[in-house]
């Protein structure tokens, strides 16, 4: 999704349109994780590490689709 949306940075509403898909396919990921904690799958410490990854790359990806002027020219 990144590199499509690099691909069409030409296009500020393409490139916002893929990062925002992004952002989907982050919360669908970090969901899943949520269900894999609830099977006991993974322990909770494990959980809390890669929920703050998620939470840091959807802020990350967020900042990209405020900030698309930068990106796009």
């Amino acid at each position: 999704m990144i590199a499509g949306a690099w691909a069409r940075r030409r296009y500020p509403a393409a490139f916002i349109d893929k990062v925002n898909q992004a952002q989907g396919e982050a919360s669908e990921s970090q969901a899943w994780l949520d269900q894999v904690l609830d099977c006991g799958c993974i322990s909770p410490d494990k959980h809390v590490e890669l929920d703050a990854m998620f939470q840091a790359l959807g802020g990350k990806l967020q900042r990209m689709i405020d900030k698309s002027g930068s990106f796009c020219g």
